[in-house]
């Protein structure tokens, strides 16, 4: 198996590098917007993919992530970045696609209302997986990859993510299950607990 990789490079911060500011457990959903400014003090990296791919990370998300895809690839699970860091504009972009196309119902039901996507953070990320050379990124597809998946979820922890959006909790979370959607908190302790407990973002931050 070929050996992808991974390349980081900082393109903008307005603090120093290495000298973050970002508020690692924020949360960003249908109830919750994006904090005003978040967009102008992150610190982003340019990541460039084995699929000669160019994705934007928050820069100790990039780092974090590239942690956990060496680690997979010990045990032959290769992950891709399929989605990540997306700015308001691009999202009101593809609202308006999809409410011109669709409708406004279908743009409700399936599109983020824009300033409450995830993906405005910089700290979340989708993935997609290649498996016997072969790139799955069908939701689908990949939600039916449930023992690699299994696999790449128990290692999640260690390296300061989250399962964003978990079976069953789709009434707390507004969003369908992804098993390919992960957060960055920044804290593997935290991590663990949320993930050891089954618990969602927004039950951490209840109880804390």
């Amino acid at each position: 198996m070929k050996k992808f990789l991974f390349v980081l490079a900082c393109i903008f911060t307005l603090t120093a590098c290495g000298d973050s500011k970002t508020n690692y457990m924020v949360l960003v959903n249908k109830q919750s917007k994006l904090p005003n400014s978040w967009e102008d003090t992150i610190e982003l990296v340019d990541v460039y993919t084995g699929l000669d791919e160019t994705y934007q990370l928050e820069k100790k998300t990039a780092e974090a992530y590239a942690k956990l895809r060496e680690d997979l690839f010990k045990d032959h699970i290769v992950i891709e970045l399929d989605s990540t860091y997306r700015t308001v504009k691009r999202q009101q972009e593809i609202w308006d696609e999809f409410e011109k196309e669709k409708g406004l119902e279908y743009a409700k039901k399936y599109v983020a209302v824009p300033g409450t996507s995830e993906h405005h953070t910089g700290l979340a990320l989708d993935v997609k997986i290649v498996k016997e050379g072969k790139i799955i990124d069908d939701n689908d597809d990949m939600t039916a990859e449930k023992e690699i998946f299994d696999k790449i979820h128990a290692k999640l922890a260690e390296y300061g993510f989250i399962l964003r959006y978990p079976v069953g909790k789709e009434d707390i979370t507004g969003y369908g299950a992804e098993v390919w959607h992960f957060r960055y908190i920044d804290s593997p302790e935290i991590a663990k607990e949320i993930m050891d407990n089954g618990l969602t973002f927004e039950e951490y931050l209840k109880n804390n």
